[in-house]
């Protein structure tokens, strides 16, 4: 993590590259020092990714730059261009998703409806997990995908959540769908 003291250092430090992440946050804050820590620890188990930092105790002219009204508020730059925002404090296995690009995003379409949350749980070797984050991609709909060969407090979390061990898995806004069940999985997201 590269500390920032201004929007100018900032411009500076990223000068030369094309893919980097602006970390906002205000170290005086609970919710902040929770994403900074994952962060941190994401970082130091990947060291993939280039992340500026930013507190807002002291750099003041920042957030406004890039009309940040709350923070902590990660934002990714892909070719020196913005691309988008992540509020508030996940855990680790989410920041290692975003930086390994895993997870999908896409862009909002239709009736301009928030989309409930998805998160699939899978393994590499696993054809219906294939399936159903190819489906995700085509209807445009945003997922977090966990591997959870690699992950096993997030395996356990979701054994606990489901009563199952199989994958995929898919929460969709705080509901589990065991398999790939397309009709309920087009129910919950209102396709």
């Amino acid at each position: 993590m590269i500390t920032v003291n201004s929007y100018s250092d900032f411009k500076e430090k990223k000068s030369t590259l094309e893919n980097y992440w602006l970390f906002i946050y205000k170290k005086t804050s609970e919710n902040s020092e929770c994403a900074f820590k994952s962060i941190k620890k994401t970082e130091n188990l990947e060291n993939r990714h280039t992340v500026f930092v930013a507190d807002v105790n002291k750099v003041k002219d920042i957030h406004s730059k890039f009309d940040v009204k709350t923070v902590p508020s990660l934002l990714k730059f892909e070719n020196n261009n913005f691309k988008g925002v992540y509020k508030g404090c996940n855990d680790t296995s989410y920041y290692s998703s975003l930086f390994s690009d895993t997870m999908f995003s896409a862009s909002a379409t239709g009736l301009g409806l928030k989309q409930k949350s998805v998160t699939v749980y899978s393994t590499p070797t696993c054809s219906w997990c294939k399936r159903i984050k190819d489906y995700f991609k085509e209807k445009n709909i945003k997922f977090r995908d966990i591997d959870v060969s690699k992950d096993q407090k997030a395996a356990k979390a979701m054994v606990k959540r489901s009563g199952k061990q199989g994958v995929p898995q898919t929460l969709i806004g705080g509901q589990i769908i065991v398999g790939f069940d397309k009709a309920k999985i087009d129910s919950l997201l209102g396709l």
